[in-house]
Parts: C-alpha cells; sequence; structure tokens
C-alpha cells in the first residue's frame, strides 16, 4: 500500500537526519530536503491518477474546467507552502516560515481572483432573474 512506503520514507528520512545532525549538521537539513522531495514526487504521483475525477464532476455540474483546475491550483498551493513551512519550522526558521505562510496567501488570493468574479457575476444574474 502506498501510505506504508510514505510512512517508511518519512521514518528513514527522519532517522538518517537525527544520526546525521550529532555529526553533521549540514548534511541532516540536506537529508530531510531529499526525504521531503521524494515524499512529494509520490504524492503527485498518486494525485495524477485522481485528477480525471475533477474533470467528470466538473462536467456533470456544468462548472467551467478552469474554474475547477483554479481551485486545484489553489489548494496545492496551500499544501505545498504549509509542507515547505514545516521544513524550515523544523529547523528553527519560524520568522522565514511564516513570511512563506503569508507569500502563499497572497498567491492563493490572487489566483481567486477569477472565482470571486464568477460569483459575482452568478449574484448578478440571480438578481437580474428576481426582478
Amino acid at each position: 500500500m502506498q501510505l506504508f512506503q510514505l510512512i517508511g520514507i518519512a521514518f528513514i528520512t527522519a532517522i538518517a537526519a537525527i544520526l546525521l545532525k550529532e555529526t553533521k549538521p549540514e548534511l541532516a537539513f540536506a537529508v530531510v530536503i531529499a526525504g521531503s522531495i521524494i515524499l512529494l514526487l509520490f504524492v503527485f504521483d498518486m494525485l495524477k491518477e485522481g485528477m480525471g475525477i475533477f474533470a467528470q464532476i466538473s462536467e456533470i455540474a456544468g462548472i467551467d474546467i478552469s474554474l475547477v483546475k483554479i481551485l486545484l491550483k489553489m489548494v496545492g498551493i496551500g499544501y505545498i507552502v504549509e509542507f515547505s513551512a514545516g521544513i524550515l519550522t523544523d529547523f528553527g526558521q519560524n520568522s522565514l516560515a511564516d513570511k512563506l505562510i503569508f507569500s502563499g496567501k497572497i498567491i492563493i488570493l490572487i489566483l481567486a481572483i477569477p472565482i470571486i468574479e464568477s460569483v459575482f457575476e452568478l449574484i448578478v444574474g440571480l438578481l437580474g432573474l428576481i426582478k
């Protein structure tokens, strides 16, 4: 099962980083980054398999696929930023992690503009029907 592979990679990375931290702390950081990248690659591969479902949902619901893609990008950015900020926090870079999270939120806000426009168009259309 893929979940156990992810857990195994995480534990091996953590143990290797702990062992290296005592003798070569700079190498421990590199091991954690490499393990994190491997985890992300596994997850992205699993995510690619499930992307077709979102296209089917948008088609059934009559939602423009571009809006669904934007939503998925927003969620992905949120997860990647949180993941990266967690790594920074693990290495004592709390201030940098906070700035990364803030930057991610700004990017998500910018990406949300087309969705906000669509919601306003829908509201205006509904108000036009009511009058």
